[in-house]
């Protein structure tokens, strides 16, 4: 079946909602989800967005720039970040006006909390700029971009896959889409196409990811000849529920929480002096895992302790009860008088699909833009996050970009003509998953990826070394070849979730040997990048982004420098 619509949106989370809510006005707008769209996986988020609103102490845009730029390790756009830094107060307010139930300080205004990395007087003390509800903050933001989408009319087509992006003549036209109730194909024809699916998480044993953050968008676009930029900056969270790696929020520091190790010791003190807790992700997690392997986990295991039991039962109930509810419920342990067990576990994509401020997908090095698609969220890198994310930020990325996509977008399609697709892509990928269904291999998909997670949290995660990166990229290439022998036993049409997650491997084997190559290819150590064989930073050869493409001869690599406005690099401490 063939569905016209000015826009199409893929992703249903906070970037894609923002954007169709900014389109809707003159455009007609769809949203193609692999979920129902009130579980994408921004409902997670739970500390807050950051803006510099100084409701509980003064702040100023400035200081918020400086601590997203340090942050990342001086290897995010200056020009980006300050754009959305100084939008923020804006895009908190809408929110407010739109219905978000923000939390309340004594005099009303809108609560204000901790978060690691964002200081005040660039640096001199730890500032309160997280805005939330609660811990559930990207709940609610969710379910209130819903509704306002549901209130302007935005189609939805949930629980659909997207399988293949259409190009005519250059300018992407739409999408073909795999129905997940039937097992029909449609082509969803659109003028322009927004991509918003998130990261690609799943990659790993171990994340706070969602099952559905698999990643399949960026290989589509790798597929079709458009680079992925800094795809080697892969964020590991300090604190996952050990050992099932959920989330358990920098709020819980933000709010007074203490990492001690097996000695009860609050080691941060001794690798962020000025900050504690409260530093950088890269930095916590890695001076977790330092106390690890030096023996001084609890009990000598891969954890830590995060201790709230000195912040009484009314503020932990009162502004942490979500996150002390998964460790109640997962593991027994009441947080109130229990420390809760954590390690690291990946959560977030730095890099991603390369964009301008607007969403535009950039086709190379040079800046040539690709007509008629766009990005945002986490699976696009514009790049405000740089070499680290820092916490808060993310949602703030999704709200202003996701906005910015949306009104550029609305404009861009006006008096453009779709023409029909030649050759029909509906049937080119019929014909390949005809041929996929009908493959009588040995493999099986779902040993593939408990493979592949191995590989990546063994040699792609947090620390690295030329020889450890050079095993993972021969491992991921013989998976690869494993895969071209794979099997789907469930023939059926409806519900057949064994044939998408086969696709979805295909694809996330795809980004680990994006993620492998580009980061065996940066010889420095830079926020989340670490390589123990080059542990400093060096601005001389690699204060530049990777963008790599996909090439006949295997991964290609070329740079594009930085955009430095205000803050030259300098060293990076807490």
């Amino acid at each position: 079946m063939i569905l016209d619509h000015d826009a199409v949106i893929v992703g249903s989370g906070l970037a894609g909602l923002r954007a169709a809510v900014e389109a809707t006005e003159t455009a007609g707008v769809a949203v193609v989800s692999k979920v129902l769209p009130t579980r994408s996986h921004s409902g997670a988020a739970q500390g807050g967005i950051t803006a510099a609103l100084g409701n509980e102490e003064e702040d100023r845009w400035e200081w918020h720039l400086f601590d997203t730029v340090k942050g990342g390790d001086y290897l995010g756009d200056q020009d980006a970040i300050e754009i959305m830094v100084r939008d923020a107060p804006r895009a908190i307010f809408e929110l407010e006006h739109m219905g978000v139930p923000f939390s309340r300080n004594p005099d009303g205004r809108i609560a204000q909390r901790n978060f690691g990395g964002h200081t005040r007087q660039y640096g001199k003390a730890p500032v309160r700029r997280a805005c939330h509800a609660a811990d559930h903050t990207g709940r609610v933001v969710l379910d209130t971009l819903y509704d306002q989408a549901m209130r302007q009319n935005v189609k939805f087509y949930a629980e659909y896959y997207v399988l293949s992006l259409v190009f005519d003549e250059g300018r992407c036209t739409g999408v073909v889409t795999y129905n997940l109730a039937t097992g029909e194909l449609d082509l969803l024809r659109a003028k322009a196409v927004i991509l918003a699916t998130g990261g690609c998480g799943k990659i790993y044993r171990t994340t706070s990811n969602g099952f559905a953050t698999t990643g399949e968008a960026l290989s589509l676009v790798y597929r079709e000849g458009i680079p992925l930029e800094d795809m080697e900056f892969v964020q590991f969270h300090p604190t996952g529920l050990f050992p099932l790696g959920i989330l358990v929020s920098e709020a819980a520091r933000g709010e007074g929480g203490i990492l001690r190790n097996d000695a009860g010791e609050p080691f941060m003190e001794r690798y962020a002096p000025a900050i504690k807790d409260l530093a950088a992700r890269d930095v916590v997690s890695r001076a977790i895992l330092t106390e690890i392997r030096a023996g001084r986990g609890i009990g000598g295991k891969a954890y830590v302790h995060l201790d709230l039991t000195h912040l009484g039962e009314r503020k932990i109930t009162e502004k942490l009860w979500e996150i002390t509810s998964f460790a109640r419920i997962y593991l027994g342990i009441d947080a109130v008088s229990q420390p809760i067990p954590v390690a690291p576990t990946c959560h977030y994509l730095m890099g991603g699909i390369p964009t301008d401020t607007d969403g535009r997908v950039l086709a190379d090095e040079k800046g040539r833009v690709v007509p008629g698609l766009f990005a945002a969220g986490e699976c696009a890198c514009v790049s405000v996050h740089g070499a680290n994310r820092l916490g808060c930020n993310s949602l703030l990325d999704l709200l202003v970009f996701g906005r910015r996509a949306g009104r550029v977008m609305k404009e861009d399609v006006q008096g453009i003509e779709v023409p029909a697709s030649r050759p029909d892509p509906v049937e080119a990928v019929k014909e390949r998953l005809a041929a996929l269904m009908g493959h009588d291999g040995v493999e099986r998909s779902h040993l593939i990826r408990q493979d592949m997670q191995a590989i990546m949290t063994d040699h792609g995660s947090v620390f690295r070394t030329e020889e450890s990166l050079k095993q993972g990229i021969d491992a991921i290439l013989a998976l690869k070849e494993r895969f071209s022998r794979v099997a789907v036993t469930n023939k059926g049409k409806s519900f057949n979730y064994d044939l998408m997650e086969t696709i979805e491997l295909g694809h996330q084997l795809d980004l680990c040997e994006v993620i492998l190559v580009s980061a065996r290819n940066r010889k420095e150590s830079r926020g989340a990048h670490f390589r123990e064989d080059f542990p400093e930073r060096d601005d001389r050869n690699y204060l530049r982004h990777t963008l790599i493409f996909d090439a006949p001869g295997g991964p290609r690599i070329e740079y594009k420098p930085v955009a430095i406005t205000r803050f030259q690099p300098q060293v990076r401490a807490y």
